[in-house]
């Protein structure tokens, strides 16, 4: 694999990590194509294993709280392509809080994924989130 191709695929999935942090941010479930394979597997404490993009996007919606926004920001990003696959790591930082209110919640995360080359692009086919520490402001 040429350097050009492994920067570009290092962009396009870092790119990924951040089009699905706005996805949640703006719950703009339609577009969760975007960011997940049709065959997902997300894995967390809440949710427990939901598998298959449909089954994704109905736990996110059933998350929402009338009034309650999220601002997700993702860190440290590890990224190790393989071909047409990718291990990726990264740390998150979630503030919930309702318009113009300092934030009412906060939560570091840890996310680990499998990210796999598709014909529309980069998505993640796995993920893992594991909560490290929650404040309540």
């Amino acid at each position: 694999m040429s350097t050009d191709t492994l920067i570009a695929d290092r962009i396009e999935i870092t790119d990924l990590f951040t089009r699905f942090a706005l996805l949640l941010d703006e719950k703009r479930w339609e577009d969760a194509n975007t960011v997940f394979t049709d065959d997902v597997a997300v894995h967390s404490p809440r949710g427990g294993e939901l598998r298959g993009i449909d089954k994704v996007v109905s736990f996110m919606r059933q998350g929402e709280v009338d009034g309650q926004h999220a601002q997700h920001t993702t860190t440290d990003l590890l990224v190790d392509i393989h071909g047409n696959q990718a291990t990726v790591s990264a740390n998150s930082l979630v503030y919930y809080y309702r318009d113009g209110q300092p934030p009412h919640f906060t939560g570091g995360l840890r996310l680990a994924a499998t990210a796999v080359r598709t014909p529309a692009g980069w998505r993640i086919h796995e993920q893992r989130i594991t909560p490290a520490w929650t404040r309540e402001n």
